[in-house]
């Protein structure tokens, strides 16, 4: 027997239309690419992203287009998003730190159509256009003021050309599976792959995200998602935040510092989301010129391991609530969150910070387990890792073209290519990649504890542990470091520094000091060039 209730589709409209109705004065604030704070609200959002979909489908566009976006949080990226959603077209945002060839091949094999562009990266997409044979249009997001001379032929000014709309449109009714994002991921081996989000998983993934123990965002909160939305939909906040009225902050290209704490003060900021490099900008700001941040609440620090050192400082300086997250690409993206539940509510001091390191336990929507390689189940004992796996309603079941298929198993399980154990009560944590855990004396080692102990030291900027070819022990730890700014330790120094808050077979067999560690183009420490810089290293143990 079927229950009685009506067959309401989980469209990712429907959330711009409820903003409207019951938020709709609240602001979305924007610092623009040509410089101005841009100031608007869900009505005037839900207006011009209805205009977007009314022009797009009179320039030819329609259901299942692929329409590529390469841009900065801002209100006229949110429009975008929605307004091609609202025709039962694709978003594919595009990540602007991958080299030029990358963008290339990700949007041939995306086959994109059109693409919104902010001003910043003009000079990016006249040099790669006539390299992508799909594109029909180039969509730049200013106004004719603004808008430079390009060779391109087919670019027209954002403003312009949605002036030709009036806005008297209906969203497309299409199916709550039907597509409606698309994001390529670069944490597997191989060319990116794409992630292709439904509405339905949008809808349900941004409900999610809001619960409680999750982001715990509401209405009376004012939200700055410094997470790009090319980082895996700005985790989920382009959906959340509008979802349950929350006024926005759309921090456009500026990630430093100063600028991220003139929106923090200025807006009065009680919520933001970014990953730990943004964090150790702004906190080196406010050390070097004593301000405050008398409006924050709460940060979610995710993307890579949250050093201790960033979680402590935010709590006991600042009285700001740091939740350390966890997620990915192909889970859109959030997967668990370190809030406290009452087991853990009541610690305090290293005890806290202990928990908090983590990622988190997952939220309703999320399962998971730890496998070893031939897929048996480790026990939930906080101790025994191996391969972390997940599935849900917001987690892929597969990518784009069917590539990466040995990946997800007839059970609906994604391996998310993770090492991790799980505690008695749910709390994850992440203890490597699996292609970068250091295998020592047939023993693993996790590289992201030595990198999370190694910045906790006052003279670190920045660590990373790679596994470097020992003669006896198959591989043993090398930790490379940044030196802080006007500071000099000693190798000896940092691992005094880390003697006996770790096994002792753990301890790195030397240090090695460098200008600059390499990243990848979403802020992760690039371990591939790292090996690739110390295959010939040779350990004073060997």
């Amino acid at each position: 027997m079927l229950g009685l209730m009506q067959q309401w589709p989980l469209l990712c409209h429907k959330i711009l239309d409820n903003a409207a109705i019951q938020h709709g004065k609240r602001e979305i604030v924007s610092r623009s690419c040509e410089g101005p704070i841009v100031r608007t609200n869900y009505v005037e959002l839900r207006q011009r992203s209805l205009k977007v979909a009314q022009r797009l489908e009179r320039d030819g566009f329609k259901l299942g287009d692929r329409i590529a976006t390469l841009a900065w949080n801002t209100g006229r990226h949110l429009e975008a998003w929605y307004g091609i959603m609202g025709i039962g077209a694709i978003y594919h945002t595009l990540n602007p730190r991958l080299f030029p060839e990358q963008i290339v091949w990700i949007m041939n094999h995306a086959e994109d159509q059109a693409i919104f562009v902010d001003l910043t990266f003009m000079p990016l997409v006249e040099k790669i256009a006539g390299a992508v044979p799909s594109l029909k249009k180039v969509i730049v997001l200013t106004d004719k003021a603004h808008m430079p001379a390009t060779s391109l032929p087919n670019a027209v000014a954002y403003e312009e050309w949605l002036a030709e709309a009036d806005g008297d449109f209906e969203w497309a009714s299409v199916d709550e599976n039907t597509a409606a994002g698309m994001c390529y991921t670069s944490g597997t081996t191989g060319e990116p792959k794409g992630v292709l989000y439904s509405h339905r998983s949008n809808v349900l993934h941004a409900m999610i995200a809001a619960m409680p123990d999750a982001m715990g965002i509401s209405s009376r909160d004012v939200v700055l998602p410094v997470v790009p939305m090319f980082h895996a939909n700005a985790w989920g906040l382009g959906q959340s935040a509008p979802m349950i009225g929350a006024k926005l902050v759309m921090p456009g290209g500026k990630m430093d510092g100063a600028s991220i704490y003139e929106l923090l003060d200025t807006e009065q900021v009680s919520f933001t989301a970014a990953v730990p490099t943004v964090w150790l900008m702004l906190l080196q700001y406010l050390q070097e010129t004593g301000k405050k941040l008398p409006y924050l609440k709460k940060v979610v620090i995710g993307g890579s391991a949250c050093p201790r050192a960033i979680t402590q400082k935010f709590q006991d300086n600042y009285d700001v609530q740091v939740i350390h997250a966890w997620g990915m690409t192909e889970m859109s993206p959030l997967g668990t969150l370190g809030t406290l539940k009452p087991e853990y509510a009541g610690l305090t001091g290293d005890a806290r910070l202990n928990v908090q390191q983590t990622q988190g336990f997952a939220p309703f929507g999320v399962e998971m387990k730890v496998t070893d390689d031939n897929d048996n189940t480790h026990p939930w004992d906080g101790k025994t890792f191996g391969r972390l796996k997940v599935r849900g309603p917001a987690v892929a079941n597969a990518y784009y073209g069917g590539a990466g298929a040995e990946q997800f198993d007839a059970d609906g399980w994604f391996d998310t290519g993770d090492v991790a154990h799980i505690d008695p009560n749910g709390y994850m944590q992440i203890t490597d990649r699996a292609k970068d855990v250091i295998k020592s004396g047939g023993e693993w080692i996790s590289t992201i504890e030595l990198e999370n102990l190694a910045v906790g030291h006052p003279d670190v900027a920045e660590a990373a542990a790679i596994g470097i070819r020992h003669s006896k022990w198959d591989e043993r730890p090398l930790l490379v470091v940044v030196k802080k700014p006007g500071k000099e330790p000693s190798r000896d120094d940092i691992l005094g520094f880390m003697s006996g808050k770790i096994a002792k077979w753990w301890m790195p067999d030397d240090v090695a000091f460098v200008a600059e560690i390499p990243h990848t183009a979403t802020g992760k420490i690039q371990k591939s060039a790292l090996r690739a810089q110390f295959r010939d290293y040779r350990l004073p143990t060997d």
